[in-house]
């Protein structure tokens, strides 16, 4: 197996080759004082494992890592560190080891073992159960994760900002983000080398959380850009958008299959998530989904379910307060139901809140259509 070192500080660089060569399992073919020169190396000529050190100026290990995993997502990486432990977690998630300086040939040992004993562990664990059963993404009102077979099982996201910058990957999946926009959306308050940092521990929170879930989805980096890349994975967004319907319901089977797609609403897009740049999208789909309930209340009422109609109308109006059209629905859903106490009554509160909230009156047309109920 070949390896190469990356580690600013030539004692140390020196002192790991001489541990190396001294054990024999390795084929040390290139060590570098930077991690550009390391990966200048990479792109020339394949190697099987990277000891990387961690603090290095210019470049730290943290990025380095990700611009090899851009060359070749195979190779696997040993950090190599002068972090006391509470700092180790946040390193070794996308590491198949750490060292501590001053290495020792004991821990080393281990390492190599590791490496060399059990033949491509990260592959095994790969591959689980979870990734058969497809788990899917549901982003409307909380992004989490689902399990089919566990449905109460928890999305445990590491931190707020690693479930902020997936639900970022996950808005923009299959397109190239820069690192530059992600930190400044996420991180704006931060200087840019912390912040920087942070994003790279954040994407590693990631990666292991996409593994222990056993999703078909892929974090990649390159050219100083982030992806998400998708494979067998269900998101009820895409599958409310591929399945909405703004016209007319046609039939009792349309009305059904309707239902099915307004089921996924579950509430507003990310709406449990204060994400600013999520808000464009956010109203587009409530829109949607708004139109298209309101053409199954239109059906109901149309099919003698009155009460149907005012529960699905009631629900609505949660959620836009002080749209006209459902108001105007609601009013003859009580209207069909011989209920005009409750028709009076709605009609008073709607323009009670209208006026109250935004200094307004019901429309002209609307106000004539109820004088005439009446």
């Amino acid at each position: 197996m070949k390896a190469i070192l990356i580690d600013d500080e030539k004692p140390a660089l020196q002192h790991l080759e001489r541990l190396l060569a001294r054990d024999g399992r390795l084929q040390i073919t290139g060590k570098y004082t930077s991690g550009k020169m390391g990966l200048q190396h990479l792109q020339q000529e394949k190697a099987d494992i990277v000891f990387l050190d961690i603090g290095m100026p210019e470049m730290n290990g943290l990025e380095a890592a990700e611009h090899i995993m851009g060359v070749d997502r195979s190779i696997r990486i040993v950090y190599i560190t002068a972090y006391t432990d509470y700092a180790i977690d946040a390193f070794e998630l996308n590491a198949v080891d750490y060292l501590l300086k001053p290495v020792t040939a004991q821990r080393l040992n281990k390492t190599l073992e590791r490496l060399v004993g059990r033949e491509e562990p990260a592959e095994e664990a790969s591959v689980s159960p979870a990734a058969e059963d497809n788990p899917y993404i549901r982003s409307f009102k909380r992004l989490e994760f689902m399990d089919q077979n566990d449905p109460g099982r928890k999305t445990q996201w590491r931190t707020s900002k690693a479930q902020e910058v997936f639900a970022l990957m996950l808005h923009y999946h299959g397109q190239w983000i820069l690192k530059d926009m992600i930190v400044d959306l996420v991180w704006p308050d931060f200087q840019p080398e912390k912040a920087v940092t942070n994003l790279h521990t954040t994407v590693y929170h990631i990666r292991k959380l996409l593994k222990t879930w056993g999703m078909d989805v892929v974090v990649e980096f390159s050219q100083e850009r982030y992806r998400l890349v998708l494979g067998k994975v269900a998101l009820d967004v895409e599958q409310f958008v591929r399945g909405w319907l703004g016209g007319p319901v046609e039939s009792e089977q349309e009305w059904e299959r309707r239902e099915a797609v307004l089921a996924l609403y579950r509430g507003d897009y990310l709406g449990e998530h204060p994400y600013d740049w999520a808000e464009t999208k956010r109203k587009e789909l409530r829109a949607k989904y708004l139109q298209m309930a309101l053409r199954s209340a239109e059906y109901e009422l149309g099919s003698q379910r009155p009460q149907q109609a005012l529960t699905r109308l009631t629900a609505l109006q949660e959620v836009d307060p002080y749209s006209e059209d459902i108001c105007r629905l609601v009013l003859r859903s009580y209207a069909d139901l011989g209920d005009f106490l409750g028709f009076r009554n709605h009609y008073e509160n709607y323009k009670t809140l209208l006026q109250s909230e935004l200094g307004i009156h019901p429309g002209s047309i609307m106000d004539n259509w109820v004088q005439k109920v009446f």
